[in-house]
């Protein structure tokens, strides 16, 4: 399962994850609104990398 996750997913991945943290400690210090646009970013990094894997996967 592991060997079909190439370096760009393993990127993408990673960024939607830091930003999941970075909304959430935003979230936590008071910043509500900043968290919440931050947030957002998570779900539109992991439906571009969802793209990219189309993409590929029709060459």
């Amino acid at each position: 399962m592991f060997k079909k996750i190439g370096n760009t997913d393993k990127i993408l991945l990673l960024t939607a994850i830091v930003s999941l943290v970075f909304a959430e400690a935003m979230w936590f210090n008071g910043e509500r609104e900043g968290a919440i646009f931050v947030g957002l970013w998570v779900p539109s990094i992991l439906g571009f990398a969802i793209l990219l894997k189309l993409i590929k996967n029709e060459k």
